[in-house]
């Protein structure tokens, strides 16, 4: 396999950054200004996506992990990722706990799909549906999900125009990875593997985010061994775009504990 793009920023303790389903590295962009004076900030781009465009990857949770820690060079660091990105963090954390330090989840939760028990995500048929419109017409399926992200959020169209001057700005992912990301976040269940992250974790959540709900993080908290909960107020499934002084108070904070 090829080695994923990435790119590392600042000097200090490090923190490597994932991206969600259909983005690359580039919505970081705000939080690494803010943050590589105090700390060395690595950003990669997930198979199939960006400037990882071309590079295959299997299709299991196993493998965006695998892929992400032979990518990055810290033996240890704290691994922030968002959606699709705090998926594969969270697997790190469960099954290469020596290179996690901190854990922090943006719009993610450890199960994205509603199922017995479990009411705090999308119905399974509403992904289904963005698989098969990706079959379709694959740029108009990732603006239609976009706009989920931000739905519901103060400064939405703001938003929604940011997320999609960088939704291309690499070329368009790798249509197999954007199919394999939907299929993880369809089957993936990670609720009973919780109690097994030991490191500090912090759940940074939109109180109106359609795609991971707040109600989630308020549940995988009670099963996480050291964990804290913010939810964002007026905040979708983008946090760090809509509420960035807020982020990073509550990131800041996190770090320097």
């Amino acid at each position: 396999m090829n080695f994923l793009y990435r790119q590392t920023f600042g000097q200090g303790p490090d923190i490597v950054l994932l991206h969600g389903w259909g983005m690359h590295s580039g919505v970081w962009e705000d939080l690494v200004e803010e943050l590589f004076d105090r700390y060395r900030v690595t950003i990669l781009d997930l198979p199939g996506h960006g400037r990882s465009r071309d590079v295959r990857c299997g299709p299991t949770l196993a493998d965006l992990g695998a892929a992400a820690v032979a990518a990055v060079a810290p033996p240890r660091a704290t691994w922030i990722g968002w959606s699709l990105g705090g998926l594969v963090a969270q697997w790190l954390a469960i099954n290469a706990p020596e290179r996690v330090e901190r854990l922090a989840l943006v719009g993610s939760t450890s199960c994205f799909t509603q199922r017995p028990g479990w009411p705090h995500g999308m119905n399974p048929i509403v992904l289904r549906g963005f698989a098969e419109a990706l079959r379709q017409n694959h740029r108009a399926t990732l603006q239609r999900f976009i706009a989920l992200e931000v739905q519901g959020s103060v400064r939405a169209a703001t938003q929604l125009r940011r997320l999609k001057a960088l939704l291309f700005q690499y070329g368009a992912p790798d249509e197999t990875a954007l199919e394999n990301g939907l299929a993880i976040l369809e089957s993936t269940d990670l609720r009973a593997e919780l109690p097994r992250i030991a490191c500090p974790t912090l759940l940074l959540l939109g109180q109106r985010d359609l795609l991971a709900p707040a109600a989630a993080g308020k549940t995988m908290r009670e099963s996480l061994p050291d964990a804290r909960l913010h939810v964002f107020p007026h905040a979708g499934h983008a946090p760090f775009l809509s509420h960035l002084p807020e982020f990073l108070t509550e990131l800041r904070a996190f770090l320097d504990a």
